[in-house]
């Protein structure tokens, strides 16, 4: 056999799987799934600075954004993110279409009910920001209010107000970074 032709077979057989492997990662990643990296303190300490999550991009293709799901999204305008950085923030959804929310006794109230939130250390203190302070927020019919985990150092709805769906990219429902902390994102439901 010519050593030519085989070498060339070979270079060809790698190349379409390559191709192939990119085609198939691409289309995942612009429809189905993508990676986003954990940057600051808001989740704290239910997600580190650093940490890597996978985004479910379909669900609320189909579905709505729960109460107590982790969502990541398009930081809003009033956020401030640097300009051209394609800034995403994540955050958990405390309030859905139609929702009241209120921000008072050092606790979030949903249609005049305390929210209970287990994930967050009972010493967090919960202040209004600019955006709820001595006021009922009702939300619209395409609007959800997010807050990050680390109550005193979040940007988030409190502060900006809330997002609407189309801001959203997608549910993060699995940390695969770092790997001993690896697993599932479980959902708190309010």
């Amino acid at each position: 056999m010519n050593p030519l032709k085989s070498l060339s077979s070979f270079f060809l057989d790698m190349v379409e799987t390559v191709v192939i492997g990119l085609s198939i990662f691409l289309v995942v990643y612009l429809f189905f799934m993508q990676p986003h990296q954990v940057n600051g303190q808001s989740m704290v300490p239910n997600f580190q600075s650093g940490e890597y999550v996978l985004t479910d991009k379909v669900s609320y293709k189909m579905g709505d954004p729960e109460r107590g799901d982790v969502v990541v999204f398009h930081a809003p305008e009033a956020a401030h993110c640097p300009e051209g950085t394609g800034c995403d923030f994540i955050k958990r959804v405390l309030g859905v279409p139609g929702d009241s929310i209120e921000v008072k006794e050092n606790a979030i109230w949903v249609n005049g009910s305390m929210l209970d939130e287990p994930y967050i250390p009972a010493d967090f203190e919960i202040l209004p920001g600019m955006f709820t302070k001595d006021r009922v927020v009702t939300l619209g019919p395409d609007e959800y209010f997010v807050s990050g985990d680390n109550r005193p150092y979040s940007s988030d709805s409190r502060a900006w107000g809330p997002i609407s769906k189309s801001d959203i990219v997608g549910k993060a429902f699995f940390r695969y970074w770092p790997l001993e902390k690896a697993g599932t994102i479980e959902t708190y439901r309010h």
